[in-house]
Formats: structure tokens, sequence, C-alpha cells
């Protein structure tokens, strides 16, 4: 009778184990709540131009800005000045047919990008020191009178010519050369279209005289770097007013 009762006891303790087995692992596994919270991403700001970058005060930054009330120091010289290689005109003296190294450079995508698109383009003029400047702007005293030069040429002291920075530009074979006329041409239109890609702009344009104290002169241009460049064809503004001068 004993042995009866003990294996009806082990049956029902079986019994019971398999029910509490079962009844554990048909239970929904619930998943563990955690405190943690996705970060949503900072937006970036949007940070405007960086006028600081590069000097408009200092002889020798790209952004350096030279006029008839911004002069040169007395005895500036520009460094690093090379002949870039493109076509130079033949009529000035080696001296001018150089630029600073970097304009240089970027000169000559300038002009093989330009012949590719249908347009040859020269070096008229680029750098000139102090005394070159004085001979062309007393030439031009000479001819035209004292108004009409300070119009269209700069005192020696006061010429972006002298930074190394600028060049005037013109057709290779020579037609509308140093013209306004060279504006209107499409290889002009082209050069004030594209001049900002490769860093540079047309310094003194069409409709801007008050700011720039020059008259309108499509080939000349000057060399500031890429990102001011495009910043200023954007904006279609000069330097002084871009930098409010």
């Amino acid at each position: 009778m004993d042995k009866l009762i003990a294996l009806a006891l082990c049956i029902l303790l079986i019994f019971i184990g398999g029910y509490l087995f079962y009844k554990n692992d048909t239970k929904p596994n619930t998943p563990k709540q955690t405190n943690k919270t996705t970060k949503k991403p900072t937006p970036k700001q949007n940070v405007g131009f960086d006028k600081s970058a590069y000097s408009i005060d200092t002889p020798g930054s790209i952004w350096w800005i030279v006029g008839k009330k911004r002069p040169l120091p007395e005895g500036y010289v520009a460094p690093d000045l090379v002949t870039p290689k493109v076509t130079i005109n033949n009529k000035k003296s080696a001296a001018e047919n150089t630029l600073r190294s970097e304009a240089a450079s970027a000169l000559e995508k300038l002009f093989a990008d330009a012949k590719v698109a249908g347009y040859d383009f020269m070096l008229a003029s680029g750098y000139r020191s102090s005394e070159l400047q004085a001979v062309y702007y007393n030439n031009l005293v000479a001819t035209s009178g004292q108004a009409e030069a300070d119009r269209f040429s700069a005192k020696p002291g006061t010429s972006e010519h002298q930074t190394g920075l600028s060049l005037d530009v013109a057709r290779a074979d020579r037609k509308l050369y140093l013209e306004q006329t060279f504006g209107k041409d499409p290889s002009g239109k082209w050069l004030a279209d594209h001049a900002h890609i490769y860093g540079y702009i047309v310094r003194y344009p069409e409709g801007k005289e008050a700011s720039t104290g020059y008259n309108y002169e499509p080939w000349h241009i000057r060399y500031v770097g890429n990102e001011l460049a495009n910043e200023l064809h954007t904006k279609q503004q000069t330097m002084e007013e871009f930098f409010g001068l």
C-alpha cells in the first residue's frame, strides 16, 4: 500500500512539474524597457562668408584692396613673380609679363579653358613696378589730360598692377585691344561669366564707377581666390561694396 501511495505521489509531482515547465516555456518574452533615448542630430548652423579669412589691408594678401584712397606702401615690390605659361604680349618687357605665382597658375587654367571654348586670350599687361606705372600714367596725362588719365589710369603707388595680382586681358589677335567694346564681344562676355571659376573678378565693372573710382574696364581682371570671386560674382558686387569701403 505504501508503495502505491509513493508511486502516485511521484506521478503527481512529475505531472505538476511538466505543467509548470510548459507554462513558463509558452509565456511571451517581453523585451526589457530601457531609458535610452535617440539623440536627434544637431542641425548645422548656416555659417556666413568669413570676411576675415584674409586681410584687405595687409600688403601681399590676395584680398588686399589697392586704389586711389588705399595706396601701396612706398617701395613695395610684389613677391614670387613668375611668367605664366600663356600667350604673352611680346611688345611688353619681360617683367610686365609676370604675375604672382598663385595668380599665374590660375590664369593658365583660365586661358586653357577659354581656348577650348573658342577664345584665344593674351596677357596684355601684368605686373608693373612703380616706375613703369609712372610712365603709363604720365603718358596718358600728356595725351588726354589729368582728368581723363585719372578715370582710366592709376597714379604710381595706387595701381593694382603693382600687386602682381592684376592683369589686362586681350584677344590674341589684338582686336578690341583694351577697348570697352571688348565687354560686348563674345570673348569679353565669356571672360566676365567665367573668371570667378578660376579665382578672378572683373575688377572695374560697368556701372560701378562710383564704387571703384575707375571707368568700366572689361579687360582688367584681379585674382582674389575662388571663395571671394564666387561670392562677388553671385552678389554682383565690387570689393569696395562687399567690404563696405
